[in-house]
């Protein structure tokens, strides 16, 4: 029973921790973040890329360059394949300084639908979709 206790006030310390620094970071803006966005869903096969994207004046938080509004880029994919007529479909968004790690993000990512080889894959162009930078409200 201590260590159960114990295990709670860890727990409870780190997450008012990691809470103080979130609140404390500062957000920066970048001039270039390159982005891809990918959906799928529970009920078909076919997942969903985007091509990859440059993304203008896009913040991240100074600390750990985690993009800020993340859900916010996630929900304008969700937004626009439902305006497309594809509900119910989960979105993520993956990000990179530079165009070379998201490159690597990217064919990683693909090569594991492909490899599985039970999935249908789409493209998504930058001429039918693109991500518009976020502003924090600060």
């Amino acid at each position: 029973m201590k260590s159960y206790k114990a295990l709670i006030a860890t727990t409870l310390i780190a997450t008012a921790c990691c809470i103080s620094v979130n609140v404390s970071a500062k957000n920066k803006c970048v001039q270039k973040l390159y982005a891809f966005g990918f959906a799928a869903s529970f009920n078909d096969s076919t997942v969903y890329f985007t091509d990859i994207q440059e993304i203008d004046s896009a913040w991240v938080n100074e600390k750990n360059e985690f993009l800020v509004g993340r859900d916010n880029y996630s929900f304008q994919l969700k937004n626009y394949l439902t305006n497309i007529g594809l509900e119910h479909r989960t979105c993520v968004i993956s990000y990179a300084i530079k165009r070379k790690d998201i490159e690597k993000k990217y064919r990683k990512m693909k090569e594991k639908y492909v490899k599985a080889g039970n999935f249908i894959i789409k493209y998504i162009e930058n001429k039918d979709f693109h991500f518009t930078a976020i502003k924090p409200d600060e």
